[in-house]
């Protein structure tokens, strides 16, 4: 057994190996925004969230590997909702983790489509995962499924940063209930799901999975203060 530092970075290695294995071939008509996505997701990130995710999974009895199509599919949600933020429209940022932002290098039009793509494409990962698994499987992946769209839609992430755009639109102060409401829907959400899709196809009660839940919360709303 390793350090943990030795420990994480194995398993960073993992996930990244994980994610971009995934990713489509820059091939055809449509290959500049093939070239977006992939440049995207490849500028990257600790990836820690699918690395949390295959950990809930083995910590509850699963095996990695049954839940790799999740991992890939969160990290590139969050990779698309990255782009969009970076956009003049929201953030106007030009870099990211030190290189260009997507808009910067590839036009701002085809990054709003790469951002598309890749959301879509995130679905299409886990509609075709969903279609090999065994009958006997199927109701924790639709579970994990269902909690995934969740958490990534206006409910989710989506509604956290239609407040946050909002309130920096009009610069007035928000009230804590107002920050609490941004930081759990763009923060902790996403950790959410990592700990809970992974802790449901690894197999772990309601109790556990409540547990997990609290936890990808906690650890949010901590990030964000």
């Amino acid at each position: 057994m390793g350090t943990f530092t030795e420990e994480l970075k194995r398993r960073t290695e993992k996930a990244d190996e994980v994610v971009l294995s995934r990713m489509p071939e820059a091939k055809g008509y449509q290959q500049t925004v093939l070239e977006a996505m992939d440049y995207s997701v490849r500028v990257g990130g600790k990836r820690l969230r699918p690395v949390m995710m295959q950990a809930a999974c083995e910590m509850c009895g699963g095996k990695g590997e049954d839940v790799e199509a999740f991992m890939a599919a969160l990290e590139i949600v969050h990779n698309y909702s990255l782009v969009h933020d970076d956009l003049p429209e929201i953030d106007n940022d030009d870099l990211r983790r030190n290189m260009p932002t997507t808009h910067k290098k590839y036009g701002q039009a085809m990054a709003v489509l790469a951002g598309d793509a890749l959301l879509n494409y995130a679905y299409e990962i886990i509609s075709r995962e969903l279609s090999f698994r065994p009958l006997a499987d199927l109701e924790k992946y639709i579970y994990a499924f269902r909690y995934f769209a969740d958490k990534a839609g206006i409910f989710g992430m989506v509604g956290g940063q239609v407040v946050d755009v909002e309130a920096e639109k009009i610069g007035r102060k928000l009230s804590e209930e107002e920050i609490l409401f941004i930081d759990e829907n763009k923060t902790a959400a996403f950790l959410q799901s990592a700990l809970v899709i992974g802790g449901v196809i690894g197999g772990c009660d309601e109790d556990q999975r409540k547990i997990l839940e609290q936890i990808g919360y906690n650890l949010g709303i901590a990030f964000q203060i």
